[in-house]
């Protein structure tokens, strides 16, 4: 298993395994703690595993989570997916930016977002599955959605949007939400972005210098 940095989101990381391939299809190692402890993740953090199915053209997003926040490992595990990861930490040195990726049963690629980045995906399959790996319960009640189309982030889906969720049309626009956060953060709320993290022994993804606050897109790893 292969692990690769993702530059445009400080601590996103890549996890490519080597899935194994004969007349009767494949076999494919998901997750190995050793590789996530050699590039800083605590394997043991993970405490809840969650699965859901989209039909093609949905999009689920983008969500992130007040109060501590919440780290995660998501992966497609049937069809493809256009994820996107955007970075909401204020004190991160790639603050607001974002990078999006394809996900796909075929690959197997899993995606390691950071506690106080927003997460989201649109199904590029009918259907599609993605699995959440997460380190705290979840807990609705600090649930926060962005518009997936707001102008400030200027995302481009790939597909037409057939379907969202209720909570998901009601969502906040950038800022707004960003504000919302800053008061999570006032009150004890997320930690702070770390200024030094874990040794972790990593390939570049891809180099790239962008100024602060430029959208970047990733659209396969290297």
């Amino acid at each position: 298993m292969h692990v690769t940095i993702v530059p445009q989101v400080s601590g996103a990381l890549l996890f490519r395994p080597t899935p194994h391939t004969d007349e009767r299809g494949f076999f494919s190692r998901t997750f190995d703690a050793a590789v996530a402890r050699e590039a800083g993740i605590d394997p043991d953090g993970f405490i809840q595993d969650s699965q859901s199915r989209s039909r093609r053209g949905v999009v689920r997003g983008m969500h992130v989570r007040s109060g501590q926040g919440e780290a995660k490992l998501v992966r497609c595990s049937f069809g493809a997916v256009f994820d996107v990861i955007v970075d909401l930490r204020p004190s991160s040195p790639t603050y607001r930016q974002w990078a999006s990726f394809e996900l796909r049963d075929d690959s197997q690629l899993s995606v390691y977002v950071p506690a106080g980045c927003a997460h989201g995906f649109q199904a590029l399959t009918n259907p599609a599955d993605v699995c959440y790996r997460i380190d705290r319960a979840h807990d609705p009640s600090e649930d926060v959605s962005i518009a997936f189309d707001d102008p400030e982030l200027g995302i481009p889906w790939p597909l037409p949007v057939s379907c969202r969720s209720e909570r998901d049309q009601r969502a906040l626009s950038l800022k707004a939400a960003l504000n919302d956060l800053a008061l999570t953060l006032q009150s004890g709320g997320l930690p702070p972005w770390p200024t030094e993290r874990p040794r972790c022994v990593c390939r570049p993804l891809v180099r790239c210098h962008l100024p602060r606050g430029r959208p970047a897109t990733i659209r396969r790893s290297a």
